[in-house]
């Protein structure tokens, strides 16, 4: 079940970057992080200069980020630890949740505290590429409307299985830096992106809300036979 839990992560650190509230801010990050404007970072993005600069920044951005998915991961895996014995309430308080975050993504209810963005803010950003680790830590430590539900289904996903926690994050992880990464190298081609991302925001959310039922039925199991149902033979070991 694991397996499944980790593609989820992965593929839900992917919805995060491409969000509406991450995706039209990318290029100022990037600018900022390398010090180089955007139009500059758009024209010569091709020159060996500028692409050192962005691929480095980004490596120290994306380091930074990681620190705070990965200690909010920690502090998950203490508390079920914990709560061992109480992993059917925590299972179905998490389901709950994770339902009321994907209808918050569809958009059927906004309160106005989760449509607040919370970041904390980085005045003065350090010289070289320990201000980029800093801007990153930054950028995570907070809440935003498109990324905290997320992130936030993705460390109740972990609460409900003790000993996954790395897993998950690091699934996570890896997927909202890996098209972070390579968009350094594309910073003019995110319009087409854009365009979607609310679309596929609300597909998630929906998504959300299934993964939130079965999970509050103990009925994850579904998705794994679903998934080997649809798999091919020379796919399968």
């Amino acid at each position: 079940m694991s397996q499944v839990n980790i593609w989820i992560a992965l593929w839900a650190g992917f919805a995060s970057f491409i969000s509406p509230c991450c995706l039209p801010l990318y290029p100022s990050y990037l600018s900022y992080i390398t010090g180089i404007s955007v139009q500059r970072l758009k024209e010569d993005r091709s020159k060996k200069e500028v692409r050192i600069a962005t691929t480095v920044h980004t490596l120290f951005f994306i380091l930074g980020f990681s620190i705070i998915f990965y200690s909010l991961g920690f502090g998950v895996g203490l508390v079920a630890d914990w709560f061992n014995d109480y992993r059917d309430i925590i299972r179905q308080l998490s389901a709950i949740l994770i339902f009321v975050m994907g209808l918050f993504l569809l958009g059927v209810f906004q309160p106005q505290w989760l449509m607040r963005e919370r970041k904390m803010q980085v005045k003065s950003k350090p010289a070289g590429f320990l201000g980029s680790l800093v801007v990153g830590m930054g950028f995570a430590a907070g809440w935003s409307p498109c990324v905290g539900p997320i992130l936030s289904s993705i460390l109740l996903l972990a609460a409900t299985e003790p000993g996954t926690w790395f897993q998950l994050t690091t699934a996570y992880s890896v997927g909202f830096a890996i098209p972070f990464f390579i968009l350094a190298f594309f910073i003019g081609s995110t319009k087409w992106i854009v365009r979607y991302s609310s679309v596929l925001m609300k597909v998630g959310g929906g998504l959300m809300i299934v993964m939130a039922a079965l999970l509050y039925f103990d009925k994850m199991i579904l998705i794994t036979i679903w998934l080997q149902e649809r798999t091919p033979d020379w796919l399968k070991f």
